[in-house]
């Protein structure tokens, strides 16, 4: 399966620059995979497609501010850091920006500490392609603390606007630190639209599942199959669990909010495939496909997703590449906003 196959014109100005005032505000392009219809309405339109009984799954990781800016201690270049996975201790997997200057060695210094010092440093010890380099931490104090002092939201590259509320690239439910990108689809939700839908009797579950390199890196393959995805960790408690396990015994749907809470719950039902599902944690690289064959995800909450992406790739295998080309079609022209601060998608 060829890559372009998945390809689309984008006009810039649908980028998406800057969230809208209120979360719920945003407009909602609803699909019906059974028959490819597309209708238009607003977000808060969900709650009348959502039914008593139905488990919605949302991805409570929160972003990390994990962007840094600092110098080269030995010629003062500035140097930009990202990071993306914590490996041990102090270590960290990052993407490094410019890359030719971080070899292996490299001294980066980040903050003062009001004597001339740095609050942070940090030390090249691996490099890896496209601009990846393993680092190395050493400081002073705690290391989150300087963190949420030093960085900044790790904002995607097609965002060239400042964001002046940085909670505005949180989800209202993030709880567990450790994400290099934020689950979009989620940040549509208030608490009180989470709460008419707990009344309405959708019951609500939470995953993990931080999101890491493979968010910021293109496709390198011309052939869907051979791209390799970057391995992500998640958790699932006992109570999503059981939740889960309730609604297969149901018959009830499951509906994933993001493709991250899609990408978690189908690498547990393929943990568990003939087992009850059981609280859980590690990590997936979980592709997902036309041809693939969904578990437990009967429904999707989602934005509007890059050209070529693995994003898009998993949107149509849950319904059809064809509808799925079809509808972006559809919202280009209606001018959806498209992206991380865009509007929402549901496919049911």
């Amino acid at each position: 399966m060829n890559v372009e196959m998945f390809d689309f014109e984008l006009p810039e100005h649908l980028i998406a620059q800057t969230p809208l005032l209120q979360r719920t505000s945003s407009r909602l392009l609803t699909l019906d995979r059974s028959n490819g219809a597309v209708n238009h309405e607003s977000f808060t339109d969900l709650a009348q497609h959502l039914h008593a009984g139905d488990v919605l799954v949302l991805n409570d990781t929160r972003v990390l501010p994990a962007r840094l800016i600092g110098a080269k201690a030995d010629t003062g270049a500035k140097i930009e850091l990202l990071l993306l996975k914590q490996l041990e201790g102090d270590r960290w997997e990052a993407l490094a920006k410019p890359a030719k200057r971080m070899k292996i060695g490299a001294e980066v210094w980040f903050g003062d500490d009001g004597s001339g010092q740095p609050l942070l440093r940090a030390f090249v010890e691996e490099e890896g392609d496209m601009g990846g380099r393993t680092i190395r931490f050493a400081y002073s104090g705690i290391f989150q603390e300087l963190l949420e002092r030093l960085g900044e939201m790790p904002l995607p590259p097609y965002i060239r606007e400042r964001l002046e509320e940085q909670e505005r690239y949180q989800t209202v439910y993030a709880k567990h630190d450790g994400s290099a990108a934020a689950p979009t689809a989620g940040l549509h939700f208030t608490a009180d639209f989470l709460k008419q839908l707990a009344d309405k009797g959708v019951r609500i579950a939470y995953v993990t599942l931080h999101v890491g390199l493979g968010t910021f890196r293109p496709m390198s393959v011309d052939v869907v199959e051979e791209h390799v995805m970057h391995s992500e960790y998640y958790e699932l408690s006992e109570e999503t669990a059981a939740l889960l396990g309730q609604a297969k015994a149901e018959g009830a749907r499951i509906v994933a909010v993001g493709t991250t809470s899609a990408r978690t719950l189908e690498t547990v039902a393929a943990r568990f495939e003939k087992e009850t599902i059981q609280a859980c944690s590690g990590w997936t690289d979980i592709f997902i496909f036309p041809g693939y064959s969904f578990k437990l995800v009967n429904a999707l909450l989602t934005n509007f997703h890059l050209p070529k992406s693995t994003l898009v790739m998993l949107v149509s295998a849950l319904a059809g590449r064809d509808a799925v080309m079809g509808a972006y079609a559809e919202a280009i022209r209606e001018e959806y906003r498209f992206f991380s601060f865009g509007d929402a998608m549901f496919i049911y």
